[in-house]
């Protein structure tokens, strides 16, 4: 403590602001990497960082061999094998330095339809996954689907997602209140901590989230139980009520019930995770 003391004077404000840029770019990336394969990877290279230094300090010839010349490929290594982690990175870091944020006023007015349209999949078991289109833009998966660019209405969400409808499979993609395209792929969640019972469409929905800021709904065609994706974690065995307060918090604009279908009306009444239990 006395050393350290002594040799305090010698640092100088640069030295401090290096220090907390590297811990802060230190933290960011565990942030980033936890619970992910990403951190399984990390400990991987870690293991190979500390072979790599036993080479050379035993001065083990043909090991110091195979490092160095494997040492100039490790930069391209680690850009494959973190390419999803450093796509999600520079997304979030562009999303923070954007001051400009998209008007959202017409998504929070319209976010009821698909509410609605949730209830009326989860009384069916009718399967569906519904992708709300936030800050970060989702051109990118939208031209992997079908262009549609209307206006969002439950009648077409219905329509979309019926039993047989060509557009059934895939997602959805919504961008204030228009629905700029359907049966879109999307990126699956990787993350070994997720149960081995969600199916490609929910592991599909927590992917989107894990890569832009979007929200997605959805309504399993086993169960019929609503779940709700966003920020890489999912919340299941949601109620349409549930489902709309969720929405209402995380677009921080609440709308009462609207007059509901005649189709739904029922549903309403009762939690929609009651069809897990008939």
């Amino acid at each position: 403590m006395t050393l350290l003391l002594e040799r305090w004077p010698e640092v100088s404000l640069v030295n401090l602001l290096d220090i907390l840029l590297v811990a802060a770019l230190a933290y960011q990336i565990l942030r980033l990497v936890r619970r992910t394969r990403a951190a399984q990877m990390l400990l991987g290279l870690a293991a190979l960082g500390l072979v790599a230094y036993l080479t050379h300090r035993w001065q083990l010839p043909m090991m110091s061999w195979i490092v160095d010349h494997a040492l100039p490929y490790l930069g391209i290594a680690l850009v494959v094998l973190f390419q999803a982690e450093i796509r999600r990175g520079l997304a979030r870091l562009g999303r923070r330095l954007t001051t400009a944020g998209r008007s959202q006023t017409q998504s929070k007015e319209s976010y009821e339809d698909i509410v609605l349209a949730a209830g009326l999949f989860a009384q069916n078991r009718t399967g569906a996954l519904m992708v709300m289109e936030r800050e970060a833009g989702l051109r990118t998966f939208a031209e992997s689907g079908v262009p549609l660019d209307a206006r969002l209405s439950y009648d077409l969400l219905a329509t979309i997602f019926g039993p047989g409808a060509p557009l059934h499979d895939g997602a959805v993609i919504v961008r204030q209140d228009r629905i700029i395209a359907a049966a879109c792929f999307l990126p699956l969640s990787m993350n070994p901590v997720l149960s081995r019972q969600m199916g490609t469409r929910h592991r599909a929905g927590i992917g989107i989230t894990e890569e832009s800021d979007a929200v997605a709904v959805i309504v399993s065609e086993e169960n019929g139980s609503i779940a709700l994706a966003v920020g890489g974690k999912i919340e299941r065995d949601l109620s349409v009520e549930g489902l709309r307060q969720r929405l209402s918090e995380l677009l921080e604009a609440y709308l009462p019930p609207a007059a509901l279908p005649t189709s739904i009306a029922a549903d309403e009444m009762e939690p929609a995770h009651k069809a897990n239990h008939e």
